[in-house]
């Protein structure tokens, strides 16, 4: 067995030799500094040597003290580190996605289970945030955004194309376009910038109808819009993706096209290596939401001063 002094003792001298005062490592390991200097009395007598010079309110290490400072400090360290490595073992991984806040509430949160049963170790954090989240600064691992796909700096992998349909609560009883007429158009702002975004115009232009000039519904954000048309208040130019689950189980209908098309989601991710578990959360995101994982249809934007 080996014969050491006690732990207290070797720390509070390793903690007072460290900041040359008895006071300030009794503050570091909460205890008085009386303590303090009662544990390196008690070093003092083990060891048979004298390890501090006691001036007027400050100290001095002595030969032996600055041979011993060292080999604790070090020791310590590695306490540390190996302790903290193991805590982070122990404790499950997050990973932080951020998405539109439709994309969210509509596609991300409804399949998180299926994650967590092939990664139970894996703590998904959600990010819902309809402004560009930076990666770049480490505010999230993952980005599902909707847009052109080009983001400066940013690996961008394609999820699919969006398609734009009326939709609407099977009460209405829609069947044909010209219907709308009678009907409430529900509209929401888009967030992101297009030249030829989907609207209401836009579709009526494809479907060779002109568009009704009254009985609109304006609504912020696309994810009222979609509770609008569900609790039957109007008809929405809505995406299709976002409405895939009311579509299959029939709470809500596309009574008739044209479907127009939309832009596309991407997978977005810092260049370079990444964690395992960002690796795993990217081919989860990509095995729910999209396309194989290609490296053709991977491709790094060229760098820029901001990054969305």
């Amino acid at each position: 067995m080996r014969r050491l002094p006690p732990l207290a003792a070797l720390r509070a001298f390793e903690a007072a030799a460290r900041h040359l005062s008895f006071k300030r490592a009794a503050e570091e390991l909460l205890v008085t500094p009386t303590a303090v200097s009662h544990q390196i009395r008690l070093l003092e007598e083990t060891l048979g040597l004298r390890l501090f010079e006691r001036r007027t309110r400050q100290v001095a290490m002595t030969d032996a003290a600055q041979r011993l400072y060292p080999v604790l400090r070090d020791g310590f360290d590695a306490f540390a580190r190996t302790l903290d490595g193991l805590s982070a073992e122990a404790r499950p991984r997050a990973v932080t996605l951020t998405a539109t806040r439709a994309f969210t509430a509509r596609r991300l949160v409804p399949r998180m289970a299926s994650l967590q049963q092939r990664r139970p170790d894996i703590v998904l954090r959600l990010l819902a945030a309809d402004e560009p989240v930076d990666l770049a600064a480490g505010t999230a691992d993952l980005a599902i955004r909707y847009g052109s796909g080009l983001y400066p700096g940013l690996r961008s992998q394609p999820l699919g194309t969006d398609r734009m349909a009326p939709v609407a609560h099977p009460s209405l009883g829609l069947t044909a376009p010209e219907q709308l007429a009678g009907h409430r158009l529900v509209h929401f702002e888009w967030r992101v910038a297009h030249p030829d975004k989907p609207s209401w115009p836009r579709w009526f232009a494809a479907a060779g109808l002109l568009e009704p000039s009254a009985g609109a519904l304006h609504c912020s954000d696309e994810s009222h819009a979609i509770q609008a048309v569900a609790a039957g208040h109007g008809v929405g130019l809505l995406s299709l993706t976002l409405v895939a689950e009311e579509l299959a189980n029939g709470t809500l209908v596309q009574p008739f096209g044209p479907a127009i098309e939309g832009m596309g989601f991407h997978l977005l991710r810092r260049p370079g290596p990444e964690s395992e578990p960002v690796a795993a959360v990217r081919d989860w995101v990509l095995a729910e939401f999209g396309q194989a994982a290609d490296p053709a249809a991977t491709q790094v934007s060229p760098p820029a001063a901001s990054s969305g």
